[in-house]
C-alpha cells in the first residue's frame, strides 16, 4: 500500500458511532429524567422507570441489535485517539454526574416523597453514580491533567476516591490471579465477592498510595495523595449538600454511596469471573492477554458505557481510548451486555448455570480446572 493510499484511507474513514457516543454522555442523567416523570404524573413508582429500562429494555436492545464486531483500521487509530471530540465527551459527562446527584438529593428532601419514592430515587441515583466510576475509569488511565482532575471529581460523586489508584496499580497488576481482590473466582457468588472486593480494594489502594508517597519521601497525609484529592472534592460536594439541605440528606447519601459502590463491584465480578493467568517458570504470572477478560460487543450497552464492555482490549492495552478499543475473535464472550449480566449475577444459581459451562469450554481452559481461578463452591 502506498503512502498516498494510506492517507486517503485515513481521510475517508468514518466512525459510524461518532455521534452515538453522546448516549454515554446523557445516560447518567436518568435520575433527572425519573424526577421529571414523577413531577409530571405524580406516581412515585415512576421513579423506578430508569431501573426497568436498564434491566429490561437495554438487554432486549442488546439482543435485538446484536454485537458490533467492527474495529477501526489500525493505521487511523493515532488520528482517532488524537481527535479531541471523544475526549471532550468524557469531560462533559463529569458535571452531569454532579448535576444528577444534586438534583436527586434536592428532590428527595423537598418533594415530600413517601418511602416508595425515597427508596426508588436513592436506588436510581446510586445506579447513576456507579456509572460515574466508569467515566472516571476511562479518564483515570490517561495522562492529560484535565483527564486526571475530572476523574477525581467523578469519583467524588459516590465518594470512591481510591478507585483510580486501586484499579490502575492494583487490579491491572494482579488481574485474573487469586491475589486480586477485584477478580471473581469460579464458584464465588457476587455477594461473597463483594465482601472480599470492597474492603480489599480500599486496603490495597491505601497501601499502594502510601508506598508511592514514601518513595518520594512524602507523608501519606499530603496534598499529593491522589486519594485524598478526590476525597476533598467529595467532602465539598456532600458536605455542601448537607449544609444547604439539612441532615436528612445524610441517609440518602450513605445509601446512594453503597449502591454506587456495588455497581462497580458488579462490573468487576462479570469482567474476569473464573479466568486465570498462568504462572511462568520464574514464578511470575504471564502478561495479561485479551483472553484474561470477559468481553462483550453488544451495541446498546457499550454505547451507554463508553465501550467499557470491550474489556479484553482494555486490559491488554490500558492506554487505548474507548473509541479505539477492539473486538477479538478468540476471547471469552459474555452472552449479554453488562446490564443483562448484572441481573444474572444477582441470582447466583442461575449465574453458575449459565457461566460455569462457558468457562470450562473456553479454548485456553479446555475443561482443565487447573487453568481456572477457583473459589468457594457454595453461593452465599
Amino acid at each position: 500500500m502506498s503512502h498516498v493510499e494510506s492517507s486517503l484511507e485515513l481521510k475517508d474513514y468514518v466512525d459510524r458511532k461518532r455521534h452515538a457516543w453522546l448516549l454515554s454522555v446523557f445516560y447518567p442523567l436518568f435520575p433527572v429524567y425519573a424526577i421529571g416523570l414523577h413531577a409530571w404524573i405524580g406516581n412515585e413508582w415512576l421513579l423506578l422507570v430508569p431501573v426497568l429500562f436498564a434491566y429490561t429494555v437495554v438487554p432486549l436492545l442488546d439482543w435485538l441489535l446484536g454485537e458490533d464486531q467492527s474495529n477501526p483500521p489500525e493505521d487511523i487509530v493515532p488520528a482517532l485517539e488524537a481527535d479531541r471530540y471523544y475526549r471532550i465527551l468524557t469531560w462533559i459527562t463529569v458535571p452531569l454526574h454532579v448535576l444528577a446527584l444534586v438534583v436527586a438529593v434536592w428532590y428527595a428532601v423537598t418533594a415530600e416523597l413517601g418511602w416508595v419514592g425515597w427508596f426508588s430515587l436513592v436506588y436510581v441515583t446510586g445506579l447513576a453514580s456507579g456509572i460515574a466510576v466508569n467515566t472516571a475509569h476511562e479518564m483515570g488511565h490517561k495522562r492529560h491533567w484535565i483527564d486526571q482532575l475530572l476523574s477525581r471529581v467523578a469519583l467524588a460523586v459516590p465518594f470512591y476516591g481510591h478507585f483510580t489508584t486501586e484499579h490502575n496499580f492494583g487490579h491491572h497488576s494482579q488481574v485474573a490471579t487469586p491475589e486480586d481482590c477485584a477478580s471473581a473466582r469460579m464458584g464465588e457468588s457476587i455477594y461473597r465477592f463483594a465482601l472480599r472486593e470492597m474492603p480489599g480494594g480500599l486496603k490495597r489502594a491505601w497501601r499502594i498510595e502510601r508506598e508511592r508517597l514514601r518513595r518520594r519521601q512524602l507523608p501519606v497525609w499530603h496534598w499529593r495523595n491522589s486519594i485524598l484529592q478526590s476525597h476533598v472534592f467529595s467532602i465539598v460536594l456532600h458536605g455542601g449538600l448537607v449544609l444547604a439541605l439539612g441532615w436528612l440528606v445524610l441517609p440518602f447519601l450513605l445509601v446512594h454511596n453503597l449502591l454506587a459502590w456495588f455497581q462497580l463491584t458488579s462490573a468487576n465480578y462479570v469482567e474476569h469471573y473464573g479466568l486465570l493467568r498462568r504462572r511462568q517458570a520464574d514464578g511470575r504470572y504471564e502478561r495479561c492477554q485479551p483472553h484474561h477478560s470477559w468481553n462483550s460487543n453488544h451495541l446498546c450497552s457499550n454505547l451507554l458505557l463508553f465501550h467499557l464492555e470491550r474489556h479484553s482490549d482494555h486490559h491488554a492495552n490500558p492506554g487505548r481510548r474507548y473509541q479505539s478499543l477492539r473486538h477479538f475473535d478468540d476471547v471469552p464472550r459474555l452472552p449479554s451486555g453488562y446490564f443483562g449480566m448484572f441481573l444474572l449475577a444477582y441470582l447466583p444459581p442461575l449465574w453458575f448455570k449459565v457461566m460455569d459451562p462457558r468457562l470450562m469450554a473456553l479454548p485456553h481452559v479446555n475443561g482443565d480446572p487447573q487453568r481456572l481461578n477457583h473459589g468457594p463452591l457454595i453461593a452465599l
